[in-house]
């Protein structure tokens, strides 16, 4: 009989599980014995994953969001975890080419997805993460601490995500802990761009993309979703981060050390830009 998984028995609930670091989350999750429930805006991709059960919808919606919330206790009776992947990219789009009208609506629906989601999942959760003392998880960006991985939009609503961070873990505590994962450049995430900006079919991946994220990391690795998935497990997982609150961990293959070398001089090889 197989050894029971780290998350047996526990009911998760991961946001934004159809594709990317979501979906390799979701599927590491449930190798691990969660009975996981994802929420997805495209139902179509969550159809091959090893759900106990799916939502199609928009997370910033409380009432999607108690759906998911309700089927992710629906086998145990609790919701021990919580994951938020969902986001959007800005294609590194300067705001000095973009008209103010332009601007406002690229704003809105930026910090909508990235920022406003994992307020609604903390605030829609928050209960039954208390009673069964659980973790949420929120994904961060290394371009929340270093201005490199993506234009303004992208970056500030990432530090915004930062802030939700040590926000939420004050207030939620001490019943909750709630962190971070700052993953650097990912191939074959899928980053989708923004609608309002006519980016919506546009998505980053490639060989290209793949050699320019492994030349920037002191690992030379071009990571995939299911590299970072292990950092989500740890920090969902009460007996592997029983202590860890309010942090926000780097996955970025040493990235940012690159970047900080690359600004003394006399320490880095080259400058990454």
């Amino acid at each position: 009989m197989p050894e029971p998984g780290l998350l047996a028995g526990q009911g998760v609930l991961v946001v934004g599980a159809g594709s990317g670091i979501g979906r390799a989350v979701a599927e590491r999750l449930a190798s691990e014995g969660a009975r996981v429930v994802g929420l997805d805006l495209d139902g179509a991709r969550l159809g091959t994953l090893p759900l106990a059960d799916r939502v199609v919808g928009d997370a910033c919606v409380p009432g999607v969001v108690a759906e998911a919330v309700e089927r992710a206790q629906a086998g145990t009776g609790r919701l021990d975890g919580v994951v938020c992947c969902a986001g959007r990219f800005d294609f590194y789009q300067p705001i000095c080419s973009l008209p103010p009208s332009d601007l406002v609506d690229a704003f809105e629906e930026i910090y909508r997805v990235n920022v406003l989601s994992g307020l609604v999942v903390a605030r829609v959760a928050a209960d039954a993460l208390r009673a069964s003392r659980g973790s949420l998880v929120l994904t961060v960006s290394s371009s929340a601490s270093w201005p490199e991985g993506g234009g303004v939009l992208y970056g500030s609503s990432k530090w915004a995500v930062r802030g939700l961070v040590a926000h939420l873990a004050r207030e939620l505590a001490p019943e909750v802990r709630v962190n971070g994962v700052a993953p650097g450049g990912t191939a074959r995430t899928r980053l989708v761009g923004l609608r309002s900006l006519g980016q919506d079919g546009r998505v980053a991946d490639g060989p290209e993309r793949d050699e320019r994220i492994a030349a920037q990391t002191l690992l030379g690795v071009a990571a995939s979703p299911a590299d970072h998935a292990g950092t989500y497990l740890y920090l969902v997982s009460r007996a592997l981060s029983p202590l860890v609150t309010g942090t926000v961990v780097p996955s970025d293959g040493g990235r940012g050390e690159r970047i900080e070398a690359g600004r003394t001089p006399g320490v880095g090889e080259e400058r990454v830009g």
